[in-house]
């Protein structure tokens, strides 16, 4: 049965990427960085969000050691709060890790964070300046001696929130359809899936602004009796995750979600595709799904 692919669009917004090689010694602290820089995608309370671009050779690293590409991203341009947002994650999940250096990775970018202030004082003024594989970087002391991070770190203009949902009648449906996705999609060059599969689809508007986004309930299973004509969910579906994709331009952005889409055509139990979109009020953005994967 051919995978029906409703005419919508999802609606993406402007963000603000900052994106990084981290090198270690070895393959298994560079897993282990990757998985906790990443962990906690926070943009809609305010805090950065962050993905695993891909892993790193040691012929495809400054310092021709394993490496990871890690994009954090933030949704304005106050790079004050994103250098000082930016610092949370690198201090607490990757300064800590041995024998790491950190190289930018910027493309093209518009402005520059200066890492010395919320970084580099570290080193509690004990920090200093060295050339290190034709970069300018601080050396932090440490007690495993010692942390290396590049000076300034590029600031580039992407795009956040590209998303699709599945619609699914299993439950294998929804993790081997997700993963089978997210294994196709960590071969598009600049993009990240910050929440690889995501259960818990947001709207914009909500009853308790306090906490943020909170759940678009007429898309909830759940609640389609207790809903009845307000539910959205259509007869047979079980399920509706979502993959939400950042990139650094349109046209990964439209990649991603064509090759992310046509990696459910053969999956058992995936019997529809849509996306999220707040009538565009929420981003510049409008990706006709339809017109992508024609």
């Amino acid at each position: 049965m051919k995978l029906e692919i409703e005419d919508t669009y999802c609606e993406a917004f402007t963000g603000i990427c900052v994106r990084i090689i981290v090198t270690a010694e070895d393959d298994k602290t560079i897993e282990k960085i990757a998985y906790d820089a990443t962990a906690t995608p926070g943009t809609v309370i305010g805090r950065t969000e962050s993905g695993v671009e891909k892993f790193l050779s040691r012929d495809e690293t400054p310092d021709k050691r394993p490496g990871v590409l890690i994009q954090f991203w933030y949704n304005t341009k106050d790079l004050n709060k994103f250098d000082k947002e930016l610092s949370f994650r690198i201090r607490q999940d990757i300064l800590v890790k041995p024998f790491v250096k950190v190289f930018d990775a910027s493309i093209n970018p518009f402005d520059y964070i200066d890492t010395t202030e919320h970084v580099g004082h570290c080193g509690d003024g004990y920090e200093w300046i060295e050339e290190v594989c034709g970069r300018t970087m601080i050396r932090v002391p440490i007690c495993v001696p010692d942390f290396y991070i590049e000076k300034k770190l590029g600031c580039m203009e992407g795009i956040m929130g590209v998303n699709f949902w599945y619609y699914c009648n299993t439950k294998q449906a929804v993790l081997q359809g997700g993963y089978k996705s997210l294994e196709a999609l960590s071969k598009v060059e600049g993009i990240c899936t910050p929440f690889d599969i995501c259960s818990a689809g947001s709207k914009v508007e909500t009853n308790y602004p306090e906490i943020g986004p909170t759940t678009n309930h007429p898309y909830c299973p759940s609640l389609k009796e207790k809903l009845k004509d307000e539910s959205k969910v259509e007869d047979g579906v079980k399920y509706i995750p979502e993959i939400v994709i950042n990139a650094l331009d349109l046209e990964s952005a439209e990649e991603s979600l064509k090759v992310g889409i046509k990696a459910l055509e053969s999956v058992d139990g995936v019997i529809k595709i849509s996306a999220g979109n707040y009538g565009g009020n929420l981003g510049k953005y409008k990706l006709n799904l339809r017109k992508i994967l024609e």
